[in-house]
């Protein structure tokens, strides 16, 4: 059982890493999906490893979210919080509306704590 799940793992990142420019494509639909929410954007796409998308408040630089595009398994795409990697799920990639809302929401709580 621990076999399969390591290759498993070793497939999706081999996904991830081959996929590079299905990641570029998931993550600039997203960016278009959270530009009329006001937030802010860079695209993070070289030299990194796995292209990121880092999002913030004009104005409040220092907090934000990074985030990725990894395989899941399925055949399918998810974004995902960065930092949290594979544990950091968002959305799938097919639904950016879905992803931005909860970006959206994820960077409300870090501005205002007491909104959660």
């Amino acid at each position: 059982m621990g076999e399969m799940l390591n290759v498993e793992r070793g497939v999706l990142l081999c996904r991830t890493r081959m996929g590079r420019k299905t990641a570029v494509r998931h993550l600039d639909v997203l960016s278009v999906a959270l530009r009329p929410r006001g937030w802010r954007f860079v695209k993070l796409y070289r030299p990194a490893p796995i292209p990121l998308l880092r999002v913030y408040a004009n104005g409040a630089e220092e907090i934000g979210i990074m985030v990725s595009v990894l395989a899941i398994p399925g055949g399918a795409w998810g974004y995902h919080e960065a930092q949290r990697g594979r544990r950091g799920y968002l959305a799938p990639c097919g639904d950016a509306k879905a992803a931005a809302e909860v970006v959206d929401e994820l960077l409300t709580h870090r501005m205002y704590p007491s909104t959660w």
